[in-house]
Order: C-alpha cells, then structure tokens, then sequence
C-alpha cells in the first residue's frame, strides 16, 4: 500500500475510534431539535464547514476523515460488492431536500437563530456518555454497517447519507467554475484497461470509464487517491490546480446504415 494510502487509512481509523466523543457532531436530528430551538448546533456548524472546505476540497472528508466511511471500508473486507443500481444515488437527495427545508422552517418557527451552542446535548463535548447515547451509537453502527454489506461498497455514502449533499453541490460548484481545487486528472493515452482503477475503488465507481469518456468529475468520488495510488501505469494524479470545466460533449451517430464509425460531438 502507498505511503498516501496507509496516512488515509490511518485517519479514518482514527475518526472511527472516536465516533463515540464526536457522534452527536454528525447528528442530523439535533439540527432539527436545536432549530426548533432557535439553536445552531455543532452538527450544524460542523456541515456548513464541510460545504466550505467543498468548495475546494470536494469530498475529501468523506475520502480522508469521515467514520461511518471508515467502518464502510472495513466492511468491503468482508463483501467486496459494488452499488449496481444507479438509483440508489438519488435517494440521499430525496432525504435531504425536506431535511433542509424542516430545519428551515423551526428557525422561522422560533424568530430566527436565538443562540449557538456547538457542544448542544453533548456531556462537556463527549456524546455518548450514558446507556442512551449508547443505543444511538450501536444503532447507527449497525446501519452503517448493513448497508455497507447488503447495498454494497459505501453503501451508507450511496444512499442515505445526510452529509454528502453539502459536499456534492460544493463540488459542482467548483468543478463548474474551474478554480484552484482538489481534483482528478488523467492521461487516457496511457491506459491500458487493467481495470485495477475501478477494482480498488472505495465508492465502486467505474473509474476506467471515467477516465476513458473524460468524466473524471464523479458526484459520488471522495477524492481518496486510491486509484491514483494504485495505478502502474500513472494514468491518474490528485492535483490542486485550475481545473477544466466539465466534459458535456455527446457523440452522436450520424448515418448508422452507411458508417457508423462517422459522429459529431457537441
């Protein structure tokens, strides 16, 4: 394993040991509590953050820090299976967008923000300190856990994480403006379609086919640096420069019948 990969793993082995001490950091029904409280709560400081550091980092968090992305990985140990259906993406947006919009209206309820309080229902910034926060803690280990084994590679990431939204329109956003930001590139000239790319990824994507069709810009992609690591070839690099905009251009079959070698792009 590369030296980038065991600092990686190191980290997200680090951020699992202490998922008891930061748990409530990553509650999404504290948010909703603390709004109809009119409180900002730390998991709500610590989301706005993560949409920050998006903005040039992409989801890098998810990639490098995140627990429940760290006991998702040790799970691919045991089921290495990727995520088949497409659709399983959407249903993350389809928790989150009333999700936003209930926290929305308990700041209204409440007349706006009242008060900020980062270390909100924590027992002096440590979350699971009685048989209660227990239980919420092994709940969510265990979800964590069955879906990274039944949904497949990142399951939790895929489907219902609360905390991906923030980062994926940060990503859009820097991707469509092309700034100084963490991102993919690739020589697809170099290529020679081992598949060990798409093999190795943590999120099971289909990373030859992005690099072949130019659409290193992955939503689901936390910038790891896995098959960067791992490619003999050096077809892919983790850069912080300029990026280029995203590649939009179709191909098109012109005339099938005569020769459909012939197409146009636009």
């Amino acid at each position: 394993m590369m030296k980038r990969q065991k600092i990686r793993k190191f980290l997200l082995l680090i951020s699992f040991l202490l998922f008891p001490v930061t748990l409530y950091y990553y509650s999404p029904v504290l948010i909703i509590q603390g709004s109809f409280s009119g409180i900002v709560t730390g998991s709500l400081i610590l989301f706005a953050i993560q949409f920050v550091a998006s903005l040039f980092w992409g989801r890098a968090f998810c990639g490098w820090v995140c627990p429940g992305g760290s006991l998702q990985e040790y799970c691919s140990q045991v089921i290495d299976k990727k995520v088949s259906d497409k659709k399983t993406d959407r249903i993350k947006w389809i928790i989150w967008v009333p999700w936003i919009f209930t926290i929305i209206f308990g700041f209204i309820s409440q007349g706006g923000i009242k008060s900020v309080n980062f270390f909100y229902m924590t027992d002096h910034g440590i979350s699971v300190s009685g048989i209660t926060e227990l239980v919420v803690y092994l709940f969510f280990v265990f979800l964590i856990t069955v879906l990274a084994l039944t949904v497949g590679k990142r399951g939790m990431c895929h489907s219902i994480c609360w905390m991906a939204p923030f980062m994926i329109l940060g990503s859009r956003i820097k991707n469509w403006f092309g700034y100084l930001s963490l991102h993919l590139e690739a020589n697809s000239e170099k290529c020679v379609k081992c598949g060990v790319c798409s093999k190795n990824c943590p999120m099971g994507l289909n990373v030859e086919e992005m690099v072949r069709t130019n659409t290193l810009q992955n939503d689901e992609c936390i910038l790891c640096g896995g098959c960067v690591d791992l490619c003999a070839k050096n077809v892919l690099r983790l850069t912080f420069k300029k990026a280029e905009k995203p590649n939009t251009k179709k191909e098109y079959i012109l005339d099938t019948t005569e020769d459909p070698s012939k197409t146009v792009s636009i």
